[in-house]
């Protein structure tokens, strides 16, 4: 298993406590380009897909909607983006 896989495996087993600078990696692996933010504020988006990530860094992890919302997006790419 590559670290990418492992990155995502570890966000999908503990999604209350995803890290900040966790979030920011696995959004780029699955294809996602920092757009911008300000602050705690990062902001990603991927060529075709309608919807942002948005991550905000509160004490080193994000918030639980924000990790869900990855999730979503791990489930939809994941598996199409990374290989072993």
């Amino acid at each position: 298993m590559n670290q990418a896989r492992k990155l995502l495996a570890a966000i999908l087993a503990n999604p209350k406590a995803v890290r900040f600078d966790d979030a920011c990696r696995a959004a780029e692996k699955l294809g996602f380009k920092h757009k911008g933010g300000q602050g705690s504020h990062r902001a990603y988006a991927r060529p075709g897909e309608p919807e942002l990530l948005n991550f905000q860094n509160r004490a080193g992890t994000i918030p639980p909607y924000q990790a869900r919302q990855l999730i979503g997006m791990i489930e939809r790419y994941g598996n199409d983006t990374l290989s072993d």
